[in-house]
C-alpha cells in the first residue's frame, strides 16, 4: 500500500505571512486540523489546530476579546508553526507512514515529490480509512481468527478449509502480537455461507478458533 492511493492531494495549505486568526478560521471552515505552510510555493512548516491553541493563551492574559482579535490577526502563521518538519514521499508505504506518525506522536504528515514540491497530506483519518479498507472490514463479511502454528502451508491449510465450505476469502491478515512462541495470529475476512460449520470445521485443527459477522 503506497501513500499515493491513500494520501489527501488537494492539500488545503496556508501562507508563512498569513495571520494566526486567518489559519484559525481556514481551519474551522475547512474542519481540518492542521495546515501545511508555504514560503513563495514550497513548504516550511506545518501549523496545527495545537500550534494556535498554544499560541492563544499567552498572548490573551490581560486582553479583552477585541485586543485579542486584532493581536491574532497581527501574528504571523510563521511564529507559531512547526519547523522541524517531518515529510513523506508518495512511493513510501502506508506502514512507514503509520509507524513514524505513531512514534514520533504527529496526526498527518506532508507528502513531497523528488523535487521537494507539496503534493498532498497523508493524515490519521487517512491511515485508519486504508486499514480499514484494506482489511475488508467495510465489506460487512464474516471475521475469522485463530492461532496457527508459524510453520510453512499452515495458511494454505486454513483456506483449504474455507474452500471446502464454500467460502471465498477476502482478505488474509497475520500477527506475532501477543501471541504463544511458535505461533501466529490469523486474521481472514471471508463470504461464507455456514459460518458455524466453519468454526467447527476449523477447531477440528486450530485453536482460539473465533468467527463473527461485521456488524
Amino acid at each position: 500500500m503506497l501513500v499515493e492511493k491513500w494520501m489527501t492531494r488537494a492539500a488545503i495549505t496556508i501562507e508563512e505571512t498569513d495571520s494566526v486568526a486567518a489559519a484559525m478560521r481556514l481551519l474551522k471552515e475547512k474542519k481540518i486540523r492542521r495546515l501545511p505552510v508555504l514560503r513563495k510555493g514550497k513548504l516550511c512548516g506545518i501549523v496545527s489546530d495545537r500550534d494556535l491553541k498554544a499560541a492563544s493563551p499567552s498572548v490573551a492574559t490581560s486582553l479583552d476579546v477585541w485586543e485579542l482579535h486584532a493581536l491574532l490577526e497581527k501574528l504571523k502563521v510563521k511564529d507559531v508553526m512547526t519547523k522541524k518538519l517531518l515529510t513523506i514521499t508518495p512511493k513510501d508505504t502506508i506502514e512507514k507512514a503509520a509507524m513514524t506518525m505513531m512514534e514520533k506522536k504527529v496526526g498527518g504528515l506532508p507528502v513531497i515529490d523528488e523535487n521537494g514540491s507539496l503534493v498532498g497530506i497523508l493524515t490519521e483519518d487517512d491511515v485508519f480509512r486504508a486499514l480499514v479498507e484494506v482489511t475488508g472490514a467495510n465489506l460487512k463479511k464474516t471475521r475469522v481468527s485463530l492461532l496457527i502454528p508459524d510453520e510453512a502451508g499452515t495458511i494454505r491449510t486454513v483456506a483449504d478449509i474455507c474452500r471446502k465450505g464454500g467460502g471465498k476469502i477476502i482478505s488474509i491478515l497475520t500477527s506475532y502480537a501477543k501471541v504463544p512462541a511458535g505461533m501466529r495470529e490469523l486474521i481472514m475476512r471471508i463470504d461464507c455461507p455456514d459460518t458455524e460449520a466453519l468454526r467447527a470445521e476449523l477447531a477440528k485443527k486450530f485453536s482460539s478458533v473465533a468467527v463473527s459477522k461485521d456488524q
